[in-house]
């Protein structure tokens, strides 16, 4: 007879591995969607006839609608529940590809844009992020922390390879076989629809493991935050930084100043980003090992700024070939800092405080790149600044990695405290 507590402890355990599997197929799904999107998307927009600045606008309003959504979604989830969020944002994902699919109207593509969710980037956006790391957070030990986040980060940077490569092949083959460049594009949108729909399915699946425990549940404090609450501010001031300099350079923009400045078409795209994003993946794994060697801030730091650097070299570039030779290194470390990242605020801040902190820092992202891409729009639709959005990334994003290492250099999470 199996002892009672040993009982217990099996039941919890079956479920946990288990959410811990969907949070993880959750992510491939989409990140997998995002990323088809972001190959199409500008394409998209430029061939029903809006103007660049008009397109820019749109993305803006995409991010600023999400930080706005997500962060009612990500403070309120512990409380409302995570998986009723979840499914609302799985839900805002349908809503955003079923409308982009049906008109044309710029007033409905802004509203869907603002409302629903839609990533530009091929990157994480909406309030998913902040919640299956919180989720995560519980379900693993401390000691695996950096680890976990740091698979979590390759099977999202690999769903997005797989995601432009089909999304950029999609296109060009049904543009090859007679439709119009406008129907294949719409196309790609309506498999970023009918992915929402199995991140809906995933997410209903998810047992109450991943709900806060109860005395985790925040009470009467602001956005969820208490003792953190500095930390977690300045922080999320140089996550803004960061990613405003980032919102020049979101993929479906770095997508459109290829086919500006080089002429390549969807599938060379696609294929282009399926690398770039494979290159990232492995990179985050490959931070965790040297994260566990010189600390989380170091590697955030001494990893990105070169990433940078090459960034500002990629408009200097004076050909196709040699210009995506240089992108593609700079893939290849550029997210780095992303599982450091993401694995220190969960280090820094008390474990009732994971949820809230998880989601101002990524709101705070939100906010930060919500701008750029309008005023990247207003760049690339002039031949003599076109390249300029990428030198102002690499500029800022260096300025960023000097703060961050300025300010946070002497708060090492719990794991370093005592190391040399």
């Amino acid at each position: 007879m199996t002892p009672v507590g040993q009982d217990a402890e099996a039941s919890h355990m079956t479920p946990s591995r288990r959410d811990v599997v969907l949070i993880f197929a959750a992510r491939t799904a989409r990140l997998a969607a995002y990323g088809m999107l972001s190959v199409v998307l500008v394409l998209y927009l430029a061939a029903l006839g809006l103007t660049e600045a008009r397109i820019g606008l749109l993305l803006t309003l995409s991010l600023v609608g999400d930080a706005i959504v997500s962060l009612w979604m990500a403070t309120s989830a512990d409380r409302l529940g995570r998986r009723r969020m979840l499914g609302v944002g799985a839900c805002l994902v349908i809503l955003a590809g079923v409308t982009f699919v049906l008109t044309q109207d710029y007033l409905f593509l802004a509203l869907a844009a603002t409302i629903g969710v839609l990533s530009p980037n091929g990157n994480e956006i909406g309030p998913f992020l902040s919640i299956e790391q919180a989720a995560l957070s519980q379900l693993i030990r401390d000691e695996r922390r950096t680890h976990t986040f740091a698979w979590y980060n390759l099977l999202g940077s690999s769903a997005t390879a797989v995601g432009a490569l089909g999304g950029g092949w999609l296109a060009q083959i049904l543009q090859w076989t007679g439709y119009r460049p406008l129907e294949a594009y719409r196309a790609v949108l309506v498999g970023y629809a009918a992915l929402g729909g199995v991140l809906l399915l995933l997410f209903a699946a998810l047992s109450p493991a991943v709900e806060p425990q109860v005395g985790d549940i925040p009470r009467g404090r602001s956005l969820g935050l208490h003792r953190s609450r500095g930390v977690v501010l300045r922080l999320s001031a140089l996550f803004a930084l960061d990613a405003f300099a980032g919102g020049f350079v979101v993929q479906t923009l770095l997508a459109y100043w290829l086919h500006l400045r080089f002429g390549l078409e969807t599938a060379t795209l696609g294929s282009v980003f399926f690398g770039a994003n494979l290159l990232a993946g492995a990179s985050s794994l490959l931070a965790a090992r040297i994260a566990a060697r010189i600390g989380l801030i170091r590697t955030m730091v001494f990893t990105h700024i070169p990433s940078n650097v090459l960034l500002c070299l990629v408009p200097l570039m004076p050909t196709a070939p040699l210009a995506v030779s240089v992108l593609l290194l700079r893939f290849s470390i550029s997210q780095m800092d992303v599982p450091t990242r993401q694995s220190y605020t969960m280090a820094v801040v008390a474990p009732d405080e994971r949820s809230a902190a998880s989601g101002i820092t990524t709101i705070a992202r939100s906010v930060g790149a919500s701008v750029s891409p309008s005023l990247a729009g207003l760049l690339l639709a002039s031949t003599a600044l076109v390249n300029v959005p990428l030198f102002l990334a690499g500029s800022l994003k260096i300025v960023y990695d000097l703060l961050l290492y300025r300010s946070f250099k002497h708060h090492a999470p719990p794991e370093e405290r005592g190391r040399k």
